[in-house]
């Protein structure tokens, strides 16, 4: 193999494929990138056996040929080369990287036991904007439950239904859905990516401004975009029928602005307790909305908060990382905590947005 590309070209797609790398002491090759020129491209591949990307790049291929790479140190490597243009070839099995005040030698493997990433031929396709896909991602993927005895909850659900895309995640004590606008001809449901695989494929597509092509097959779901394939597998079993906890009605609502909300669990998170417990006690019929949290090792804070209440008064205990969490999910001045009584979900949502909707279940006290 001989070849010469543009050096930004290339670190950008290695700092890609390196993400999926295995870190595999029992099949060494899956902590390989795999590099392969032919046809004046140059294609990278690496592949975790869960998740498995592609990533072509423009090159001037000499000699064509294949070679397999420790990822991390070829990244390494090339995050400290600034020059324009670079050129690789390989020589008795190692591949040569070399620039005009450089040369570098790493020790390949035998690319023999590389494993194929699959090529999905899906029955079901679709096409979504890649800050749309992020987005939805990004904004449940952490209520995803970190425990595989369930693996359907280890999950985020994709449902495609009346033009709206939805992504769910769930570890049955919270709930996050996100709803994006889709064209889509059909309904699709209960596509299970196993959540571990989501951070990884935010991190391919965050930095991508375009449609990407979706497929989805039995067993695999693919992401192509303008020269780069990534596969993911599908988890099976069904995911709960989440709808019918959310309630309809609500008995007690308040609505609080976002800035203020921070600043309290900001307080909230020095005097926690074991359990994380933060107490709410919202009485619309004196105006006052109070959280406390108490810890017998620290003490306690009490904060009073700025809310336009409504309904019946209540008081119900949460975890209050669990209400944390969905701050990153909300970009409104405001947000609506909305109740249906002691021992039902609370359902956080930003003010003005119908697309975010954040369902906690209460501790018990």
């Amino acid at each position: 193999m001989k070849i010469k590309c543009i050096t930004e070209k290339l670190i950008n797609a290695v700092s890609k494929t390196e993400k999926m790398i295995g870190r595999n002491m029992n099949l060494p090759v899956l902590n390989c990138i795999l590099l392969e020129a032919k046809a004046n491209k140059l294609v990278l591949k690496a592949t975790n056996l869960d998740l498995g990307v592609e990533i072509s790049i423009n090159a001037e291929v000499s000699e064509e040929g294949i070679i397999a790479v420790p990822g991390v140190i070829f990244k390494n490597l090339l995050s400290n080369i600034s020059n324009e243009k670079i050129n690789l070839e390989v020589k008795n099995e190692n591949l040569f990287i070399i620039t005009n005040s450089n040369t570098s030698t790493i020790k390949a493997q035998s690319n023999e036991d590389f494993p194929s990433i699959p090529k999905i031929k899906g029955e079901k396709k679709i096409s979504l904007d890649s800050k749309q896909l992020t987005k939805g991602l990004k904004s449940v993927w952490y209520s995803a439950s970190i425990s595989t005895i369930k693996p359907e909850l280890s999950s985020v659900c994709i449902n495609i239904e009346d033009d709206f895309i939805y992504f769910i995640a769930t570890d049955s004590f919270r709930l996050a859905e996100t709803k994006i606008p889709v064209i889509s001809k059909e309904n699709i449901e209960n596509i299970l990516i196993p959540f571990k695989n989501v951070p990884d494929i935010i991190k391919v597509f965050d930095d991508i401004d375009g449609d990407i092509d979706i497929e989805i097959s039995k067993n695999q779901i693919s992401f192509t975009y303008n020269g780069i394939y990534l596969t993911s597998r599908i988890v099976e079993g069904s995911f709960p029928d989440y709808k019918q906890l959310i309630p309809k009605e609500f008995t007690t609502e308040a609505v609080v602005l976002m800035e203020d909300f921070i600043k309290v669990f900001k307080l909230i998170n020095i005097f926690s307790d074991k359990f994380n417990q933060v107490n709410f006690n919202i009485e619309p019929s004196n105006k006052k909305f109070e959280i406390t949290s108490r810890s017998d090792e620290v003490g306690e804070n009490i904060n009073n908060v700025s809310a336009a209440l409504s309904g019946e008064d209540l008081g119900l205990h949460f975890n209050y990382k669990y209400i944390t969490d969905c701050f990153q999910s909300i970009h409104t001045d405001s947000i609506m905590l909305q109740f249906n009584g002691i021992g039902k979900p609370m359902i956080i949502r930003g003010v003005s947005d119908n697309q975010f909707l954040y369902l906690v279940m209460p501790m018990n006290k």
